[in-house]
């Protein structure tokens, strides 16, 4: 996530609370008690429900219980008393089912606003209030044998990056429930002229797992209004441990969206397909107004020394998770979305705000819940933190996280030119002097010898301990999209050429070490007409063109048989630095914008005793110089069937310019 999310003004309640030095404020707050039990919130029991609130330095607390969701005055108050280790409790004997609640907290200034608290599950529109549900009445037919795909290794992965509306808004999606969760529960969509789209058309891809932008209840689109057709990427966090409303058919009724979310799920587990979530607990939505700042004023944050909010996230405050608590609702947040809604992996916005002990914590504990959970994030931040860099998540770090993943930028910006310049060109792109931030990338970022660091464009060690720390992409959800930067920097060049250059780019993704990360839509050449950020931009801007499936099937077809490539052949899925450096050779090429390498031993358990692969990034053939045998042709001159094109006896082979030539030989 980039630096563009501007969160609204708080109404600065509890300032004089937090108004202190960043020590004394860290001082204050370890002497804080911690609650370790499991009933923070809500529960609802044979005893009746009960109410638990953590918030130390209040001196009163209440709960307020409400018929309705909204435009209703609350039935009844409940006063809270003062229990162990910083909690306040209420209860009543009845089951309040059906009925919806908020707190209200006295931090020495008079009640503060009302809150949700940080723990609802389940809200009404807009997530004003949290709701009295049975959650065992939100699990769809056969929830309870449902699983994800059991995945050995991240590599093993191909990860997709969609958000609701974009996958499913536009005309020609020919999805009933646009933009909604249901969207991904339809069989049988097509566009225009009957090719598959939706669930059909992952399927045919061959993607194992979506990565969904963020789906927790968000602050900037009113559910209240939806015929607006507001929208928003949804990085602005709101409600973390309850779905958005606006991606379900009713915003008012908790139970549809945490229904509809979870039917979304099984849909995909029952297609084969993972499902990763975006999660950004790196901020909130809002500062002095959100629900942490409205429980314990100050705690959950970082600050300054002046005592205004620290801003690593770019958007106005950054979370504390170094401090217990705030790491505790981290770990049992990404728990509770792995347990209730069988979510199969977490991509962490921001990781690089939050501190490495706490991101070891979330993925042990997540992996003891499912072994085939994954853990990646940005490996950075949006701006400095009084977290020392030694503490942080950061790439550079990684090797210190077990069971994470951070993203490549070395690739990223080496392949297509970096992502700041628009205008700027990459290895797959023509420009010269990138080729060993590739080969950074195509190693995943671990030690080589014949990789020299030095020459490394973004990175100068080798920072990864195993290809398993390491997602590789060209684009996302950020920035440009891999079509308006081919267009942005290939002005002059044909849509033939820029979708020559995008086949390329992927190519050297997919068959590069570490995990391969794509974004939705740029197998049919989508476009956000040429916009970086498009995080709050119409439906015309974001929405996926499905039409453009059958125009550009041939780019469409590329990606197909490059995804079964790498999901046919495991040399592409190496699990250990020691092996990418025993099984993976690079040729000495004196030529700019070229790249040949073996893949040799029957790397990984592959049928291949060696895969020659050649990047020709440069505007002029290339003759590659092949050993004598019997190669099958995988890719050649833009053109790709994982199965083989046909076959070669080696010698000169011409790699034509921007292209890669794959073969693959058995003895």
């Amino acid at each position: 996530m980039q630096n563009f999310i501007r969160p609204i003004a708080g109404i600065f309640f509890g300032v004089a609370a937090i108004t202190m030095n960043a020590a004394d404020s860290d001082s204050r707050y370890a002497s804080w008690p911690d609650y370790q039990g499991d009933d923070l919130e809500l529960m609802v029991d044979n005893a009746g429900t009960h109410f638990t609130l953590w918030s130390p330095e209040a001196k009163a607390a209440e709960v307020l219980l409400y018929p309705t969701d909204r435009n209703s005055a609350p039935v009844d108050t409940l006063h809270m008393t003062k229990g162990e280790n910083g909690t306040w409790r209420a209860s009543v004997p009845q089951k309040l089912l059906g009925k919806f609640y908020t707190f209200r907290v006295d931090a020495g200034h008079g009640f503060m606003a009302e809150t949700p608290g940080v723990w609802a599950k389940a809200v009404g529109t807009n997530g004003r209030r949290a709701a009295i549900i049975d959650m065992s009445a939100t699990d769809p037919e056969g929830w309870s044998n449902d699983r994800g795909p059991q995945t050995a290794a991240i590599t093993d992965a191909v990860i997709y990056e969609m958000h609701h509306r974009d996958f499913s808004i536009h005309p020609s999606s020919g999805i009933v429930h646009k933009g909604k969760f249901l969207a991904m529960t339809e069989n049988g969509t097509s566009n225009d002229s009957g090719a598959p789209t939706g669930l059909d058309h992952l399927r045919e891809l061959g993607i194992t797992h979506v990565h969904i932008l963020p789906s927790y209840d968000y602050n900037s689109v009113d559910e209240a209004n939806l015929p607006a057709n507001e929208y928003n990427w949804g990085y602005d966090p709101y409600n973390y441990n309850a779905p958005e409303g606006s991606y379900s058919t009713d915003p008012s009724d908790p139970s549809v969206r945490i229904r509809e979310m979870k039917e979304m799920v099984k849909a995909l587990h029952d297609a084969g397909i993972g499902v990763i979530m975006d999660v950004v607990y790196n901020h909130t939505a809002n500062n002095d107004d959100s629900n942490f700042s409205l429980t314990a004023p100050g705690y959950f944050y970082r600050h300054r020394p002046d005592g205004s909010y620290s801003d690593a996230s770019g958007c106005g405050n950054e979370t504390a998770s170094e401090r217990r608590m705030m790491s505790d609702f981290i770990v049992n947040s990404v728990k509770y979305w792995a347990k209730e809604f069988h979510i199969d992996g977490f991509r962490f916005d921001l990781m690089g705000i939050h501190d490495i002990e706490t991101m070891n914590r979330v993925a042990r504990e997540l992996k003891e819940i499912n072994p085939s959970i994954f853990v990646y994030g940005e490996g950075w931040t949006a701006g400095d933190s009084p977290l020392p860099a030694e503490q942080r998540a950061l790439k550079e770090n990684v090797a210190r996280m077990t069971g994470i993943a951070v993203f490549s930028d070395d690739l990223r910006d080496a392949v297509k030119g970096h992502y700041s310049n628009a205008a700027d060109r990459g290895f797959a792109t023509g420009k010269p002097g990138n080729e060993e931030t590739v080969k950074i990338g195509i190693v995943a970022a671990t030690a080589h010898p014949q990789v020299d660091y030095s020459k490394g464009n973004n990175s100068r060690f080798a920072y990864a301990s195993a290809p398993t720390q390491i997602i590789n992409y060209v684009s996302c959800h950020d920035d440009l999209s891999l079509t308006d930067k081919l267009a942005a920097s290939m002005p002059d060049a044909s849509e033939a050429d820029r979708q020559r250059a995008a086949r390329l780019a992927q190519t050297i993704v997919f068959t590069s070490q570490g995990t391969p990360f794509m974004f939705a839509g740029e197998e049919v050449f989508r476009n956000k007409k040429g916009i970086h950020n498009t995080y709050r931009s119409p439906d015309s801007v974001n929405a996926i063109d499905w039409n453009l499936k059958t125009s550009n099937a041939e780019q469409f077809n590329y990606y197909r048989e490059l995804i079964r490539l790498r999901n046919g052949h495991p040399a592409f899925r190496m699990t250990t630095a020691e092996d990418i450096a025993r099984n993976l050779v690079f040729d000495s090429i004196a030529s700019p914008n070229v790249i040949s390498y073996s893949l040799k031993n029957n790397a990984n358990g592959d049928s291949f005793k060696e895969i020659k692969i050649v990047f020709n990034g440069s505007d002029i053939p290339f003759a590659a110089r092949i050993p004598r045998g019997e190669w099958t042709v995988i890719a050649r001159d833009g053109q790709i069937n994982a199965d083989g094109l046909d076959t070669s006896r080696g010698g000169t082979v011409v790699v034509a310019p921007v292209s890669a030539l794959i073969l693959g030989r058995t003895r």
